[in-house]
């Protein structure tokens, strides 16, 4: 029984960890150690200091659950209250002052508390209905809601969400500047068909004119179908690091608007030359289907770190963006590496920046690609 007892209570505990409940959790793995303690008091019948000393823990640890619990249901605070009154059945036991009468009384107010309990989580789990009920909480906290029910300064919908990705395509079609998630950090993106908000990006990060944007296409295929003069060994170097976190710097020329670049044509790149990445992620690939390629650079002030969540953006840019989409923690903290392949045939590939893929790697796929 004493074995049953605290593996049920360790079970219970295990589960709400499970659920998120910390509070359940944590209160059903100090009734198991309790319980488990109680019973082996009456098994060896002997108290021992160890035991007594136990017991008075118990006494104020379950002291600041009732606490707790009291600002959850009534049944979980009747339970943390009844075995309040267990820890004190267990302290008279180890000072050999134990009623029987008072421990048959505790042990049967646990076992109504214990039932209908486990009875009321069990139903209203199966049928999603409080057809059992717990009870109100006893105490209530209301003063933390006002802070985060503040409105957000732009329009922040979810990435896993098919509505979520809509809502940023279609403020990327009018001409908006929004906050995304890619495969290394979060970035701004703006649709190539609008050049007066690429024009925009460059002031909402403050960046100067002379730096160049590049822009994100979602599949090679996509580059084979504007038929750029490229040769076939960048063709194979590009087909081994696309999809992922390294941007390759091409020629420039006309066939940028086969690709729907647009009226965005003067505003991305350099006169001469263009970086163009494919990204390793798949709700960007999707965004990207539904936008055309996107003018992209990295979400943060010109000079400062780069956003690894969403919320950096919107607590840093949002104020300045129509809309961030959010996706949580970005997969890498520095953005992509750049690699200019305008001369590949001749003097090989050169490093402009190094990112989330190490120099040496890059060289590595160059080399293995050139020897084939």
């Amino acid at each position: 029984l004493i074995l049953i007892g605290g593996f049920v209570q360790l079970l219970a505990g295990f589960l709400a960890f499970r659920k998120y409940d910390h509070l359940g959790g944590a209160a059903f793995l100090t009734f198991s150690a309790l319980w488990s303690s109680y019973g082996a008091t009456k098994v060896l019948s002997a108290a021992t200091e160890g035991f007594t000393a136990g017991s008075v823990a118990f006494l104020v640890l379950n002291a600041f659950l009732i606490i707790l619990a009291s600002s959850f249901n009534m049944v979980l605070l009747c339970l943390t209250l009844a075995m309040e009154l267990l820890a004190i059945c267990f302290l008279l036991f180890t000072l050999e002052n134990l009623p029987l009468p008072f421990e048959i009384v505790v042990l049967s107010i646990l076992s109504i508390i214990c039932f209908y309990g486990a009875a009321a989580s069990l139903t209203n789990c199966m049928f999603g209905k409080d057809l059992l009920v717990m009870g109100p909480p006893l105490l209530t906290v209301q003063s933390s809601r006002k802070d985060r029910e503040e409105p957000l300064p732009c329009v922040c919908p979810k990435s896993h969400l098919t509505s979520g990705l809509r809502t940023i395509a279609e403020l990327l079609n009018t001409g908006a500047v929004c906050g995304v998630p890619t495969d290394t950090v979060y970035a701004l993106a703006a649709s190539c068909k609008h050049p007066q908000a690429i024009e925009k990006v460059y002031r909402i990060k403050d960046r100067p004119q002379e730096k160049p944007i590049c822009i994100f296409i979602s599949n090679l295929e996509q580059l084979r179908a504007a038929a750029p003069p490229i040769s076939p060994l960048l063709w194979e170097f590009m087909e081994n690091v696309y999809p992922g976190g390294i941007g390759c710097i091409i020629q420039k020329g006309e066939w940028l608007k086969k690709l729907g670049v647009g009226a965005g044509y003067s505003r991305v790149g350099t006169q001469d030359s263009i970086m163009i990445r494919v990204p390793d992620l798949t709700v960007l690939v999707h965004l990207i289907d539904m936008t055309g390629p996107l003018a992209i650079t990295s979400a943060n002030p010109s000079g400062e770190v780069d956003s690894t969540h969403h919320d950096m953006v919107i607590s840093r840019l949002g104020h300045k963006l129509e809309g961030v989409l959010c996706d949580g923690e970005s997969d890498e903290v520095v953005a992509s590496t750049v690699v200019n392949c305008t001369r590949i045939d001749e003097s090989g590939i050169t490093i402009v920046r190094e990112g989330c893929i190490p120099a040496g790697k890059v060289m590595q796929i160059f080399e293995r690609v050139k020897n084939r």
